[in-house]
């Protein structure tokens, strides 16, 4: 009987978090399996899976910080905030500087109201923001109070804006990189996001879906 406990995965591109999920529960022939929250398909990196009894840690997990690389890419707008929407709106972006960079990402930390993406699993009358998005629909978003813990310039080569953020629950880096591309008086999107931690599960402790096996199950964590 495979036991309680935890796996961390190193999530690839291309695939959903619940298609991790569900490789996990064909391959341990479980049923009890979940997530301890999304990574999108365009998105890399740390994925807790919850395996047993663990599954009921979900909202502890969801309370812990998360850090994350990201590339902010200006000059376009997308309808989803990334690489793979529809490109909305256009502007050039020669005016930035890398002490533009550095002195706009400073004002981002501490306190911050965030509106969430249309793009995002939260739910209006019943319905997933993403499903609306995908019909073309946008419905008013309340903003929601983040905290930036920290947030650095790791590379500035234009077009491209390399950063790294440590953050608290809820805060949605897709839109993140929004914000900080409107500060720079410019516009962009997210090319790429790579999830680097959840609280002390750290990317260079995680598996990837070929190391996955049950030895390397660990037990149920004190969060």
């Amino acid at each position: 009987m495979i036991r309680d406990g935890i796996l961390v995965i190193n999530k690839p591109k291309g695939i959903t978090s619940h298609d991790v999920v569900d490789f996990v529960r064909k391959k341990f022939k479980i049923k009890q399996v979940g997530h301890s929250g999304t990574l999108d398909p365009i998105a890399t990196g740390v994925l807790v899976i919850l395996i047993g009894k663990c599954t009921k840690l979900f909202n502890q997990f969801l309370g812990l910080d998360k850090e994350y690389s990201a590339t902010l890419t200006l000059g376009a707008r997308t309808n989803s905030g990334d690489i793979q929407g529809e490109v909305i709106e256009k502007k050039e972006f020669g005016h930035v500087t890398e002490e533009n960079v550095n002195k706009a990402l400073s004002v981002f930390i501490g306190e911050n109201m965030q509106v969430p993406p249309m793009v995002s699993a939260l739910k209006h009358k019943g319905k997933r923001l993403y499903d609306l998005a995908r019909e073309g629909k946008e419905v008013k978003r309340l903003p929601r109070k983040i905290v930036i813990k920290e947030i650095s310039l790791l590379k500035f080569s234009l077009p491209d804006i390399q950063f790294k953020v440590k953050c608290s629950r809820g805060t949605y880096v897709r839109q993140l990189a929004e914000d900080i591309a409107a500060k720079l008086g410019c516009v962009g999107f997210v090319s790429q996001i790579e999830r680097l931690s959840i609280g002390r599960f750290n990317i260079k402790d995680s598996l990837s879906l070929t190391q996955v096996d049950e030895s390397r199950i660990q037990p149920t964590p004190i969060l």
